[in-house]
C-alpha cells in the first residue's frame, strides 16, 4: 500500500488480498493485523485499490466493503489487478499489458480502458507462464520422476521437505497456488541448467500461445508486471521474440508506474 499527502511518501506491504479466496469479514482482520496505527484511517479522504479478483461487481463490493470499514471517511475506488498493470505499463497509450506473479493474466488496453482480456482461468485450468503454474509443473515433474535426479534430491535436500509436505501443501493447506509460486525461488538457482531452461520457456510458450496469439495484434507493444517477468526476464524475451513480439517494458510491480498514472491523472 502507497501513502501520499499530509507530509508523507511511504510504502507499507501486508498479505495479498483477494475477494475470491477471502471473506469480507477476513479482509477485515487481515487489515488491522497489519496496518495497526500506520494510517490515520480518518484521514485518509481517498483510495484507490487495485487487486487480484477484482473483476466482477459483487468481487468488488467485498474489498470496497472490508476497507470501508477501516477508512470510514474515504472515496474507495475498486479495480482490478490487470488495469493497475495496463496503466502502469502504457500510462494512457496502447498495449497489451500482462501480469506474470503467482498468477498471470493478460488484455489490450486502449490507453483508457482494457478492451480485450483471455480470462486467465486460475492456476488450476490456466494461469499460464504464472508462479503457481511453473511450479505446479515443477513439483508434477519432481514427483513423477521426469527431472534430473540432481535437481530433484536438490529440491527435497535445500527446502528441507518431503513427498508428503508437498503434497499436504498442495491438498490440504490454503493457498496452494502461493505455495506452488514459492518454489520459484529455488527453481531461478537452477535456471541455467536445461531442464529449467526447458521448464520456463515451455511455460511462457504456453502463456504466448494460449492467450496472447488471441488479440492478434502483433504490431502493439507488450509490457509485463510481476516477479515472474522480473526474474526470468531473459528467458521471457527470448520466448516473446520467438512469436515476433519485443517487449517494451518489465516492471517487477507496478506502483511506480501507477504513482506517475495517478499523479499525471488527478
Amino acid at each position: 500500500m502507497r501513502i501520499k499527502g499530509d507530509g508523507r511518501d511511504e510504502t507499507i506491504l501486508f498479505p495479498g488480498i483477494n475477494p475470491f479466496y477471502q471473506t469480507e469479514e477476513e479482509i477485515v482482520t487481515l487489515l488491522k493485523e497489519h496496518l495497526g496505527k500506520e494510517i490515520p484511517a480518518r484521514k485518509v479522504e481517498k483510495l484507490f485499490f487495485y487487486g487480484a479478483g477484482c473483476s466482477f461487481p459483487e468481487k468488488k463490493a467485498i474489498v470496497r466493503n472490508a476497507l470501508g470499514k477501516i477508512f470510514t471517511e474515504a472515496e474507495i475506488i475498486v479495480e482490478n489487478a490487470l488495469l493497475a498493470a495496463s496503466r502502469a505499463l502504457f500510462q494512457k497509450s496502447r498495449g497489451i499489458a500482462c501480469i506474470l506473479g503467482t498468477g498471470s493474466n493478460s488484455c489490450l488496453y486502449d490507453g483508457e480502458q482494457i478492451v480485450q482480456n483471455v480470462s486467465p482461468l486460475g492456476f488450476i485450468l490456466g494461469d499460464e507462464g504464472s508462479g503457481a503454474t511453473i511450479g505446479k509443473r515443477f513439483v508434477a515433474d519432481c514427483l513423477k520422476g521426469l527431472m534430473p535426479q540432481p535437481i530433484r534430491d536438490a529440491f527435497f535436500k535445500e527446502m528441507e521437505t518431503t513427498v508428503q509436505a508437498v503434497m499436504d501443501n498442495v491438498y490440504k493447506k490454503p493457498f496452494p497456488n502461493r505455495y506452488l509460486a514459492s518454489l520459484c525461488r529455488f527453481i531461478y538457482g537452477y535456471r541455467e541448467t536445461p531442464y529449467v531452461q526447458g521448464l520456463i520457456k515451455g511455460c511462457f510458450s504456453d502463456f504466448f500461445e494460449r492467450n496472447i496469439l488471441q488479440y492478434h495484434a502483433e504490431k502493439e507493444p507488450i509490457g509485463f508486471v510481476g516477479s515472474i517477468a522480473y526474474y526470468f526476464e531473459k528467458e521471457l524475451r527470448e520466448v516473446a521474440e520467438k512469436y515476433g513480439f519485443s517487449i517494451s517494458l518489465i516492471l517487477k510491480q507496478p506502483m511506480e508506474g501507477l504513482d506517475k498514472y495517478h499523479t499525471n491523472n488527478q
